[in-house]
């Protein structure tokens, strides 16, 4: 299996579950376990850039998909991601262990907003466009349901995901601007092939 841009080969028993193969057999003790029924979000992983509880997946059906844990987020530059600075600037943790599962979960809510793809609280007029979602607090609060917080502090995980996706678009705009001016095209072409 491939974890974090790398490839493993481990022998498993068929019946072990994603997350305990990545926390027992690849020593990568990020993704928690918390209720491993599925329903507080500790164990969540990107796996082929959508996000999973890991504790559901059976880590044979993984085979051949790239997956992504918290120890692999991070950006070009091999700096924090921005969604774990902004996690870190509004202070959206307190004992720390939901905090993997939800800077993961959250990295892909900004994926699911991009893509178009509508949530309970999108406007119906707005699912039926085309074009990436706008995320506000009740889209990020929808959206970040399935990750439980014991301590609470939802007050800042919101505003953090929010900064991160106005830190993401802003860098998304500069790319945009560089790759349109002259010799930009280039800069851009050798920026991607250095990432």
């Amino acid at each position: 299996m491939t974890v974090n841009d790398r490839q493993h080969n481990v022998d498993l028993d068929h019946r072990m579950s994603l997350l305990d193969a990545l926390r027992e057999h690849l020593g990568l003790p990020g993704t928690k376990k918390g209720c491993d029924h599925g329903q507080c979000g500790a164990c969540t992983v990107l796996l082929g850039g959508r996000r999973v509880n890991s504790c559901l997946v059976l880590a044979v059906t993984a085979q051949g998909a790239e997956i992504t844990t918290i120890e692999g987020i991070e950006s070009v530059d091999h700096d924090l991601h921005p969604m774990q600075q902004s996690f870190l600037d509004r202070d959206a943790y307190q004992c720390g262990y939901c905090t993997p599962g939800q800077i993961c979960s959250a990295v892909a809510v900004l994926a699911e907003a991009a893509n178009g793809w509508p949530s309970a609280v999108t406007a119906p007029e707005r699912a039926a466009e085309a074009g990436p979602i706008e995320l506000d607090p009740a889209e990020v609060r929808e959206r970040m349901a399935g990750n439980l917080c014991r301590c609470g502090t939802y007050a800042n995980i919101v505003p953090a995901v929010l900064d991160a996706a106005a830190v993401l678009d802003a860098a998304a705009a500069i790319d945009a601007h560089r790759a349109s001016s002259p010799g930009g095209a280039i800069d851009a072409a050798r920026a991607a092939a250095a990432r």
